[in-house]
């Protein structure tokens, strides 16, 4: 099937790759991870055209047949200038609002070269994950980074993905980086290859206790230069234009490709 952002393209084929469902529906493509069925982003319907006014209770409707007991709501739009409509886009962001949801953008970042980081971090270690312990201590880094509540539920979410990013490296799909103090994880990203030139990063993340010591870029950094190396000739990176990181990024050599849309509805508390 066709999709057009390269964004989404992406996530669809890592997703594949860990098992998930992808079924094409005409107006829209619905992505299904029963082995995560609270994981909102294995779980959603991706649709081909933007909003129009009154778009949004039908493109709800339609998420809740296709996934009756689901709590939270969550929608792509496979766009790659970040129009969320042709018309009328305060009242469709009003829509969304009212319905307790919100509009999230992310910048699809591409780099064919990298530059070397400005300020290197030289005391920590850099390896492949590779032990029970240093993958039990990548879900205790999304737990410490975590945005949402962190309940029983996130706890039982987050273990899951962890285990699925495990299965695709233990596959040969890519590699899974740690920056560490001794045994301590510090920072972790994986990076995973499409064998056709592509290598997508995913879930870069530096403790709390860790930041502003350089240990960021760096990490990306040597992960960059490990794709270019094993065969990768453009890296993609999907970053939040409001948080710091994508600083970093373009710094490292990223550049702005396209814009990423997604409607996120949250389960109602």
């Amino acid at each position: 099937m066709e999709i057009k952002s390269l964004g989404y393209r992406t996530d669809l084929f890592l997703l594949g790759l860990g098992g998930s469902e992808i079924r094409d529906a005409g107006p829209y493509v619905v992505i299904r991870t029963p082995k995560n069925p609270t994981f909102w982003w294995g779980n959603y319907l991706l649709h081909r055209t933007p909003l129009a006014p009154g778009d949004l209770v039908r493109r709800a409707a339609e998420f809740r047949t296709e996934f009756p007991d689901a709590r939270h709501l969550t929608l792509g739009i496979d766009t790659t200038d970040g129009v969320l409509t042709a018309e009328g886009a305060e009242a469709v962001e009003q829509e969304v609002k009212a319905a307790g949801g919100r509009v999230d953008p992310s910048v699809v970042m591409t780099a064919s070269t990298v530059n070397a980081p400005q300020r290197p971090n030289t005391t920590s270690t850099y390896r492949f994950l590779s032990t029970d312990d240093d993958w039990q201590q990548v879900v205790d880094i999304n737990l410490a980074t975590s945005t949402m509540a962190v309940d029983d539920s996130h706890r039982e979410f987050t273990r899951l993905k962890v285990a699925h990013d495990r299965e695709l490296v233990e596959a040969g799909h890519g590699r899974w980086f740690g920056a560490f103090d001794g045994d301590r994880l510090q920072a972790s990203l994986g990076l995973m290859f499409d064998g056709k030139g592509l290598a997508r990063f995913q879930t870069v993340q530096t403790h709390p206790d860790d930041r502003n010591q350089g240990i960021a870029s760096t990490l990306v950094h040597q992960a960059s230069t490990y794709g270019f190396e094993n065969g990768a000739t453009t890296l993609v990176m999907v970053a939040d234009p409001e948080y710091l990181a994508i600083r970093i990024y373009r710094a490292l050599g990223f550049t702005d490709s396209e814009t990423q849309l997604a409607i996120t509805i949250p389960p109602a508390s």
